[in-house]
């Protein structure tokens, strides 16, 4: 779907966040940046991330909110436990999700980054559904911005190495790359 110049992505919920803004004049999304999250830390549902990423986080809802709950930050996606998908920011907009980072000698990631946030943590394994949207999700995103190639989509470890861990030991990329490759084989070339 795309509305007043934004791609908005149909079949997912829309959560709009007001931590993002314009890329860079001229900027080509060509990376796509995977990582983790749970609100509280090793707790999933609850819409703690929603409300992370739109400003409504609730310091006294939990010990661990209080020194969070004056982050700006958002990713582009949320893929749930379940496998529900909810889309926070406009896809050619800079979410913030990347933080100090750098790949391939390029720094400030979120200039020119897709961020996508699998529900989990570093030492859960995630659920088959939640593969099968980040396959679905990486081809829609391609179809937009082909300079996503196999070897730029990465995880937040990659590019803030020592900083962030996510997506964890638990994000098996093999099996991701694997359905990930079957997929393309089944899209039709135009």
């Amino acid at each position: 779907m795309r509305g007043a110049g934004r791609i908005w992505l149909d079949g997912v919920l829309h959560v709009p966040s007001p931590n993002a803004d314009e890329r860079p004049p001229g900027t080509e999304v060509s990376l796509l940046v995977i990582h983790n999250i749970s609100l509280p830390p090793g707790e999933f549902g609850g819409g703690h991330v929603h409300a992370l990423f739109t400003n409504r986080l609730d310091p006294q809802a939990h010990p661990y909110f209080a020194a969070i709950a004056g982050l700006e930050v958002s990713a582009h996606l949320l893929i749930a436990r379940d496998g529900q998908v909810t889309q926070f920011v406009a896809l050619e907009r800079r979410a913030w999700h990347a933080g100090q980072s750098s790949f391939c000698g390029r720094e400030r990631c979120n200039d020119f980054s897709i961020g996508i946030e699998l529900e989990g943590t570093d030492d859960q394994p995630f659920n088959p559904i939640q593969y099968q949207r980040l396959v679905e999700l990486t081809g829609r995103i391609r179809t937009h911005f082909p300079g996503i190639g196999n070897d730029s989509i990465v995880g937040h470890s990659d590019i803030a190495p020592g900083r962030k861990t996510d997506p964890g030991p638990y994000f098996h990329w093999d099996h991701y790359r694997t359905l990930l490759a079957a997929a393309d084989t089944t899209v039709p070339t135009a």
